[in-house]
């Protein structure tokens, strides 16, 4: 049984820190460019700047925790059945 807190909170870290980093990179030499130009499309006031940066993070953690803390709770779920 997977704890969909502790899940959701590790995958929403990991986002946010992916997020944090290719935007860094980004704004140095445009690696990523095209993935983080689909990300200005998803999240809204997110850009390849400074404060993107943290924007970014922010939008990485939250997408990152909800999406695999639903994952743990179906998986958990599924296990009981």
């Amino acid at each position: 049984m997977l704890n969909a807190k502790n899940f959701g909170l590790a995958s929403g870290i990991l986002g946010a820190i992916t997020m944090f980093i290719i935007t860094l990179i980004s704004l140095g030499n445009g690696y990523g460019s095209e993935f983080l130009k689909l990300m200005t499309s998803i999240y809204p006031g997110y850009e390849v700047s400074g404060i993107g940066v943290i924007i970014g993070s922010i939008y990485g953690f939250i997408d990152g925790f909800i999406c695999f803390y639903i994952f743990a709770w179906i998986y958990n779920k599924l296990q009981n059945k």
